[in-house]
C-alpha cells in the first residue's frame, strides 16, 4: 500500500515537472527574441550616430570587443571613448535586413549597412559594409559582446 501511494505521488510530481518544462518551452519564443535583438541593434546604432553614450554604454557588454574594417581591435572603453570624444563620428549608419540566429542566451547577427564615419577629422565617405555581431543576454537584457565590420568594395 505504501508503494502504491508513493507511485501516485511520483506520477503527480512527474506530471507537474513535465507541465512546467512544457510551459517554459512554450513561453520561449525564438522569433520574439530575434525581433528584440534586431530592435536592440537598431537602438545601438542610433545611440552611436547620436553619440548618446548613456544608451551606448548599456547596450555594449563590459567585455565588448570591436574588430574594425582595418583589422584593429578596440575594447568597450576605447571604442565608446572615441565616439564620445568625436574622434569617431558616425554620420550615417543604416542597416538593411538584420539576420538573427538565437542560441539560448546567445545570438549572432549579420547584416549589410550604409555607413558614413569621420575618423580623426577625415570623412571616410559613404560605404557599404558587412557587420557580424554576437550578443549575449545578461541580467535579462541583450548586449553586444563582439563586433566585426568589413567594407564591401
Amino acid at each position: 500500500m505504501r508503494r502504491s501511494s508513493f507511485s501516485r505521488v511520483a506520477v503527480v510530481v512527474l506530471a507537474f515537472a513535465v507541465a512546467g518544462l512544457a510551459s517554459c518551452r512554450s513561453s520561449s519564443n525564438p522569433q520574439a527574441e530575434a525581433d528584440l535583438i534586431r530592435a536592440t541593434e537598431r537602438e545601438r546604432l542610433r545611440a552611436l550616430v547620436e553619440a548618446n553614450m548613456e544608451v551606448a554604454r548599456q547596450l555594449h557588454a563590459d567585455d565588448f570587443q570591436l574588430i574594425n574594417p582595418a583589422g584593429a581591435s578596440s575594447t568597450k572603453e576605447q571604442y565608446l571613448g572615441a565616439v564620445a570624444s568625436g574622434e569617431a563620428d558616425y554620420l550615417i549608419w543604416e542597416p538593411k535586413a538584420i539576420e538573427v540566429r538565437v542560441y539560448g542566451d546567445a545570438a549572432i547577427i549579420r547584416y549589410q549597412s550604409q555607413i558614413q564615419i569621420v575618423i580623426r577629422g577625415q570623412d571616410m565617405g559613404l560605404r557599404s559594409s558587412w557587420h557580424t555581431d554576437s550578443y549575449e543576454k545578461r541580467n535579462g537584457r541583450w548586449q553586444v559582446v563582439w563586433s566585426q565590420a568589413t567594407v564591401i568594395n
